[in-house]
Formats: structure tokens, C-alpha cells, sequence
């Protein structure tokens, strides 16, 4: 037999195993001589084999393939990021994307946004609808509380004709396909391109440079780099962007910008205190 260090996916799996209760999965708890759920019971349960079962655990019988893997995290209740690990262990590769729609943020990561209280931030799904944002993204960017949910996406808000995210831009073309770009590498990484079909249909009726700049099948990494804004309020604001995962939610990516020198932070400042007092009237 191989050793211990050769055979990480059955170490793995038979230590899973090990930690599931019978019970919770419907299986009686009398005459176990060990803990956990018998290899034929997650065999059941995943429709394969009991011998080819045995033979994964014990390193045997060749690489599994991606359907069974699949069933057998489905079988042992695998979250996430444990379906992720037993794909790495047996495959050498991250399982097919499966799209979840976002859920909102949890309260920590709402205070990890109000925390940038010069740094306009806000979080949003493969889709790019924006789901949580701070004071100053309301303040520079957008003020997303006072749109209908469904009109907080990025695009729609871009995209239209009498938007003022096509005024604020020093060069709305540029920016325009370096954004559908991204947006494309977004959909398709998060495995939402069935579902954000309806979404470019609207925006493409909506808009021909949408249409035009879609039908080039451009792709972009969002990554890091520099924005210029022209506010109506305060003129130029020049900032620096940065797009981050958010560990354990693939569904939703963290946006912030930051000012790119004092000057441009009183200006972000500036806005907030004008939001500040049109709040209170």
C-alpha cells in the first residue's frame, strides 16, 4: 500500500468520515465498532461500489472522476470549501463552479465597510448588483439606498443614457468596455452565465454600445488600477481601486477606493458632510 503521504484524498475522506453521525443521516447507532459512518453506508449514499469505496480510501483503483467526487460530497454533506479540497486531493484541480445567488453581507463585513470611512467601498455579487456599501460610496458614488434593488447593478446604473456615472467619466468609452469585459470574466468564472442571460438581453435593448461592446466577447481582470471622477459638486476626485474575494462567500467581491491624495480625501470628506446635512433637513 502507498503511504500515508501518498494517498491524501483517502486520509481525507476516511478522517470525514470518522466525524459524521449515523444518526443525523438516518443509519441506527447499534453494534459500531467505530465512529462515524460505515465506508458501505457513504457508499449508499453516494451510489458507487462498497469495494471501489474501500479501494479510494486505501489509495486504490486510479484517479476518481468529477461526478463521483461530487456525489460523494453530496453524500458526506461536504461544505464548500470541503468539496473544493477533496477536488484538489484527487484531481489536482477546483470543482465546476456552481452559481449561488448572494444572501446579502454579514454584519461583520458591513463594519469592515463602515470602517473605511474615507475609502468609498462597496460589495457585489457575479452579477454586479451591489449589496452593501459604505457612507462614502453613497457620499462619491452612488446613494444605492434610494434605487429599487434591482436597479442597484452596476451595469443598469452605467449604462444609462442619463446617468451621471457616464458624466462623472473623464473617458466613458474606454471605461465602458474595460467594465463589460470584466463583467463577462465575472459572470462566467461564478458560473452565472445562464442566469445573468436576461440581464444583457435588457441591457442590450437598453443600449447599443452595451450591444456592441457584448458582442466583442472582450475579457478583463478587474484587479487593481485608477479612477478619475469628475463630481458635480467638488470637480476632479482621482482615486486608486482595488477589487478583493470575500473568503468563504465566491459569490461576492469587495470593491475600494482610495483617495489618491489629501487633497482628493477632503474631497471625499467634502461629500460626506454635504450628505451629512441634506440627511437631517
Amino acid at each position: 500500500m502507498p503511504a500515508a503521504n501518498d494517498n491524501l484524498l483517502g486520509t481525507y475522506l476516511k478522517d470525514r468520515r470518522a466525524k459524521l453521525d449515523p444518526a443525523s443521516f438516518g443509519f441506527p447507532l447499534q453494534r459500531r465498532r467505530t465512529p462515524g459512518l460505515r465506508r458501505e453506508e457513504v457508499a449508499q449514499r453516494a451510489n458507487v461500489s462498497a469495494t471501489w469505496y474501500t479501494w479510494l480510501e486505501q489509495g486504490r483503483g486510479g484517479a476518481p472522476s468529477a461526478d463521483v467526487l461530487d456525489r460523494i460530497a453530496r453524500a458526506m454533506m461536504l461544505t464548500d470549501v470541503e468539496r473544493e479540497h477533496i477536488f484538489l486531493l484527487g484531481l489536482g484541480r477546483t470543482p465546476e463552479v456552481h452559481y449561488h445567488p448572494a444572501e446579502g453581507v454579514t454584519p461583520r463585513l458591513q463594519r469592515v465597510l463602515d470602517a473605511l470611512t474615507v475609502s468609498p467601498a462597496f460589495v457585489k455579487t457575479p452579477t454586479w448588483d451591489v449589496v452593501a456599501w459604505n457612507e462614502a460610496a453613497a457620499a462619491v458614488l452612488t446613494d444605492y439606498a434610494t434605487l429599487p434593488p434591482k436597479q442597484r447593478n452596476i451595469l443598469r446604473l452605467f449604462f444609462r443614457q442619463d446617468s451621471r456615472h457616464r458624466a462623472a467619466q473623464q473617458d466613458w468609452e474606454q471605461i465602458a468596455r474595460f467594465i463589460v469585459a470584466a463583467f463577462r470574466a465575472d459572470t462566467a468564472r461564478a458560473g452565472a452565465a445562464r442566469e445573468v442571460q436576461a440581464l444583457v438581453d435588457e441591457l442590450c435593448a437598453m443600449s447599443p454600445e452595451f450591444e456592441r461592446m457584448w458582442r466583442d466577447n472582450d475579457v478583463r481582470a478587474h484587479g487593481d488600477g485608477t479612477k478619475h471622477l469628475h463630481h458635480p459638486a467638488t470637480g476632479p476626485i482621482a482615486m486608486e481601486y482595488s477589487a478583493f474575494a470575500v473568503d468563504g462567500r465566491p459569490d461576492l467581491g469587495l470593491m475600494v477606493y482610495n483617495p489618491m491624495t489629501p487633497a482628493d480625501a477632503e474631497k471625499v470628506k467634502t461629500l460626506i458632510k454635504a450628505r451629512r446635512k441634506t440627511a437631517k433637513r
